[in-house]
């Protein structure tokens, strides 16, 4: 498996992981993305600053992550010093078809690498309070839950913001 940058070629098969993903993430009671959020275009946006990172599997696009160091203003809510630069994850997912291969620790293990080449040493990524997933995978991987928080786009939700600092 190659995790490389994305190219916009990919958007199609990055569009097709994101349908089969949200349907069971609703169904979970995950409503964090929906048939308007993430689309083509915050996707094209990622590609166009370099910041969004695929799995792939031998052509098959088969986890998403982009890195990026754009911090919500809500995460100063749990102390965050947001004038500190930070690699953030957004828009981590993995297919349907390739789950439990260990995709999105890859893809988080991923930006810790952009963040020591850019010498970085604060991480950060926010998930739904209802994504069991990934609020087991970030504690897993060395993440130290900060608290909770709303985003203003992200209107009647709540988050888990999650910190990891490299020594």
């Amino acid at each position: 498996m190659l995790i490389r940058l994305a190219t916009l070629a990919d958007i199609p098969q990055i569009m097709n992981l994101i349908a089969g993903v949200v349907p069971i993430m609703n169904a979970a009671g995950n409503f964090q993305w929906d048939a308007v959020y993430p689309n083509t275009g915050v996707f094209e946006k990622d590609i166009a600053h370099s910041q969004l990172w695929v799995a792939d599997e031998d052509g098959d696009i088969a986890g998403i992550a982009a890195i990026t160091t754009d911090q919500e203003p809500e995460y100063a809510a749990v102390g965050w010093d947001l004038d500190e630069t930070a690699i953030v994850v957004h828009r981590l997912a993995v297919s349907i078809h390739h789950r439990g291969k260990g995709i999105a620790g890859k893809l988080m293990q991923q930006a810790e690498q952009v963040a020591l080449t850019r010498n970085i040493k604060v991480l950060r990524v926010d998930t739904n309070t209802a994504n069991e997933a990934t609020r087991k995978l970030f504690p897993k991987l060395g993440y130290t839950y900060a608290g909770e928080i709303s985003l203003g786009f992200r209107e009647g939700l709540r988050f888990y913001c999650y910190e990891k600092r490299l020594v």
